[in-house]
């Protein structure tokens, strides 16, 4: 019952937490910290970066209301950020203005997942089996979307979803491939150790009651020199309506992954 009640309080009931990540930007000013998108940081990562360096990482799951929020609030403090979208929440027109602010838009993947649900695929060698048309549909995907952005896309970032969890497949799994990446000009996925290595601690929102992982940003700043903030706009605001079509689609693709037949 308690679980219940903490979803529906963080989906529903939930005030607005925006003044708080706006203290987290000032406060991360405050201190020096140069406040980076994830194309930034990487790009510089062998250079001498700045002494303290927070990264930060919007993951566009949903909410796009929120997230543009956020973009006004990164805005006003001139931070710049990485937005990573899904093909449900493309907005070509948002990315733009991101882009012109010097922030970083992109592409948050999910073809695996998408895969593996579209053909009720229950086994992780079967879907292994079949990333060759995963990564044609990739391709596809991420190519259409640098093309009506009007510029490339240097980094992604993989998308969590609950077919990922249950074949215990994740979907950069799909970028283990350098001819793949090459070929679509990528220079860095979010997971890579090659970015992640130059983090000192990688940060989380979470919903309530936990709100952070693996520690508040708040705590982090001043001790930590570089630190990675991931975040989605649905931990800092509610949306009734979005969190509620968010949900059902949820349900409705759970109750047909259970009901179909094993391939």
């Amino acid at each position: 019952m308690k679980i219940i009640f903490n979803r529906l309080y963080a989906d529903y009931l939930m005030p607005s937490r925006l003044g708080e990540y706006e203290a987290i930007l000032r406060q991360a000013r405050d201190l020096g910290y140069a406040q980076l998108a994830v194309r930034d940081f990487y790009r510089s990562r062998d250079r001498s970066p700045p002494g303290r360096v927070l990264v930060h990482r919007h993951d566009i799951d949903s909410d796009l209301r929120t997230a543009r929020k956020l973009f006004a609030l990164e805005s006003r403090h001139g931070v710049r950020a990485t937005y990573y979208f899904r093909l449900c929440t493309l907005d070509i027109g948002f990315m733009r203005e991101i882009e012109a602010a010097g922030s970083e838009a992109s592409y948050h993947y999910e073809e695996v997942a998408t895969f593996a649900k579209q053909w009720r695929i229950r086994t992780p060698d079967t879907l292994r089996a079949r990333f060759p048309e995963i990564r044609q549909q990739f391709a596809r995907n991420f190519d259409s979307i640098a093309e009506r952005l009007g510029c490339p896309l240097a980094t992604v970032a993989s998308h969590g979803d609950f077919a990922n969890r249950k074949l215990n497949v994740i979907n950069h799994e799909l970028l283990n491939d350098t001819a793949l990446r090459q070929q679509c000009g990528i220079e860095c996925e979010a997971y890579d150790d090659a970015l992640l290595r130059h983090i000192d601690i990688y940060i989380s929102d979470r919903k309530h009651p936990v709100y952070y992982r693996p520690a508040s940003p708040f705590d982090a700043l001043g001790r930590d020199r570089a630190i990675l903030f991931l975040t989605h706009p649905v931990q800092w605001e509610t949306n009734w309506i979005d969190n509620t079509r968010c949900n059902a689609r949820r349900i409705i693709e759970e109750l047909a992954w259970r009901t179909s037949a094993s391939c």
